[in-house]
């Protein structure tokens, strides 16, 4: 059975080693998937989404306070989404838009990086409605790594699957999710909602 390491350990110099850590996990994954039902992906965060998000991590785990660091980092990983050598097929729950990470000023951005960057050619972005009726039972969000692992993160540690069959299964699940989210327009218009909210509007 593989050993489980703490966040507290595995941050115990800070946020920004193991940010390096993803930035190589992406530039070796050609073709990822993810499927994040209440938060926005975090190689589409901007820089003030991601800096809520890390301080979050430093305050609640009482972790090396390197948030700066930490978040110049997340911000290279993004770099995947420009090279034109990489895709991701990405699932965001409708829940994502409007999880109050910071307050509506950065929420209201990054509702505006997401309308950006929907039509990239690096990503397929999808929205997960609320209401909508998926062949699969509710369960946490996880990333796929091209066809060897898949990962979630869970309060305490983080977790890595690497069993063909398991994998299977996730592809599955995956596949069950994408073809009850929306797309294209009909994912803009979800997010336009979101970024009315947010605007007060």
């Amino acid at each position: 059975m593989t050993r489980l390491i703490p966040w507290q350990q595995r941050l115990s110099t800070g946020t920004e080693d193991i940010q390096s850590e993803v930035i190589d996990w992406y530039r070796r994954t050609r073709h990822g998937k993810a499927y994040v039902p209440t938060m926005i992906w975090g190689t589409l965060q901007t820089e003030a989404y991601a800096t809520v998000i890390l301080r979050q991590v430093v305050e609640f785990l009482g972790v090396p306070d390197d948030v700066p660091a930490g978040v110049a980092k997340r911000m290279e990983r993004q770099q995947v989404l420009y090279d034109g050598e990489h895709h991701y097929d990405v699932i965001l729950g409708e829940q994502a838009l409007y999880t109050n990470v910071g307050g509506p000023v950065v929420m209201r951005g990054q509702m505006e990086r997401l309308l950006r960057d929907i039509d990239l050619p690096s990503v397929t972005l999808g929205v997960l409605p609320t209401t909508a009726e998926v062949s699969v039972v509710p369960m946490p969000g996880f990333n796929l790594h091209g066809d060897d692992r898949a990962h979630y993160e869970l309060v305490s540690t983080g977790v890595d699957i690497t069993d063909p069959a398991e994998l299977a299964l996730h592809d599955k699940a995956f596949n069950a999710l994408h073809d009850a989210s929306c797309h294209g327009d009909a994912a803009k218009e979800l997010i336009g909602r979101a970024l009315a909210f947010w605007s007060g509007r």
